[in-house]
């Protein structure tokens, strides 16, 4: 096997261990399987578990994740090209005739969409397959562009699966044209690590972050400490990035 895919297989599984809702319920199941002994285990399994689904917490936790600013009109002018990066697909969609853009990739593609159209900024979409039987989502993100959004794709990167190779395979593409300036456009929660990717290969980043999570200027208030379905994907959403920083902050010490 390819050892860059088995190492991409090893970082899934090992946050799907880690991340909610799994990690958190085998820390409770770990602590019931203990008996009276394990029983604070559970209950940390179980504080856990809230903590990543009810809003208050994860709005702390989004907090800093989203401190991002937008781009002004004098930034966009400075740049050569617009990057948009995927978010994933949804592979039953009938509708459309097979496999299109997930909702997080459809997030992103639209605010990209509407810069390329203020800007005139041409536009790569990066994004590859992650099992063998579906389509790269660059693919999809191109079709999504031109058919929904009226704006093509200049370049397409089908390889990447993960932030880094996106980073790393934009740059290439970019480079031949000789492009060294770039609009970055992905999820706020996102744009800290995605924006470092980036940079390590000697672009030049602007963010431009788009479908924010969470809302610092929201009064918080009793209500918003009982989990909800929105909070507990956006606690998964902000478990990964801070993950995902973890190993990043790992990586570069050792």
């Amino acid at each position: 096997m390819d050892p860059d895919l088995l190492l991409f297989w090893a970082k899934k599984s090992a946050a799907l261990l880690v991340l909610p809702p799994l990690g958190p319920m085998l820390v409770i199941m770990l602590g019931l399987l203990r008996g009276s002994r394990g029983r604070w285990l559970a209950w940390c399994g179980l504080a856990c578990a809230w903590l990543f689904s009810a809003p208050a917490s994860v709005g702390w936790m989004l907090d800093a994740l989203e401190a991002v600013p937008l781009p002004t009109a004098g930034q966009l002018a400075d740049t050569q090209a617009i990057v948009i990066l995927a978010g994933g697909q949804r592979r039953y969609a009938p509708e459309f005739g097979g496999a299109t853009v997930n909702a997080l990739s459809l997030e992103r593609l639209r605010h990209g969409a509407r810069l390329a159209r203020r800007t005139g900024l041409p536009v790569l979409v990066s994004g590859g397959r992650v099992r063998d039987d579906r389509r790269p989502e660059a693919e999809l993100m191109a079709e999504a562009l031109a058919e929904d959004f009226g704006v093509v794709a200049r370049w397409l990167d089908t390889e990447s699966r993960d932030t880094g190779e996106n980073a790393r395979n934009s740059a290439s593409l970019l480079a031949a044209d000789g492009i060294r300036r770039i609009v970055l456009v992905t999820h706020a929660a996102h744009m800290a690590r995605a924006r470092a990717s980036f940079e390590a290969t000697g672009l030049a980043v602007l963010p431009a972050p788009t479908a924010w999570l969470g809302d610092p200027d929201r009064e918080r208030d009793a209500l918003d400490l009982l989990p909800t379905p929105r909070a507990a994907f956006a606690g998964w959403y902000a478990a990964h990035e801070w993950l995902g920083r973890l190993a990043y902050s790992l990586r570069e010490r050792f």
